[in-house]
């Protein structure tokens, strides 16, 4: 190999691992926590019912969040219920909080599973998990992945 072609090399390769170096020191370290903030109803088609969702978005990291776009799915009791996309944009800061707004949609068949399922299973709790990411453009994704349980056995004023 030619001594030209071995400093290229050892060049590319040297600047392929300082870029690499840089993604990571970047990387975030937590998960992003994603809880659900409020919700409107929307008109829907048919027989799916529609929904503006606000979710809340944490970030527990030292390095802010800047996305165009978001996904999610939501299962309750480890069945799919609803599903949304948005263009919206945004940032949630370092050490911070943002409350994103998206259309989501709960297909007829969902409603009637969960119904169904509600009836013939466990009726003193329900289970949950939002799944999703944010898209950031040119470094990719940033997932999140949330699950929690809502007992209803308590009522209200129970606290």
């Amino acid at each position: 190999m030619a001594p030209t072609t071995m400093i290229r090399s050892a060049a590319l390769t040297a600047l392929v691992a300082i870029a690499l170096a840089g993604c990571a020191s970047m990387g975030l370290h937590e998960p992003l926590k994603v809880s659900l903030a409020g919700v409107e109803p929307l008109t829907g088609a048919g027989m799916e019912a529609r929904f503006l969702a606000r979710i809340r978005v944490q970030n527990p990291n030292d390095a802010s969040i800047a996305y165009d776009g978001l996904a999610l799915d939501v299962e309750l009791n480890g069945r799919s219920f609803a599903s949304g996309v948005s263009d919206a944009r945004g940032e949630v800061a370092r050490f911070g909080e943002s409350v994103v707004e998206l259309p989501v949609t709960m297909p007829g068949s969902a409603i009637v599973r969960q119904v169904l399922g509600f009836i013939t299973g466990d009726r003193s709790k329900v289970t949950y998990r939002v799944r999703g990411f944010l898209n950031t453009g040119t470094f990719g994704r940033v997932p999140f992945d949330s699950t929690g349980e809502i007992d209803l056995s308590k009522s209200p004023s129970d606290g």
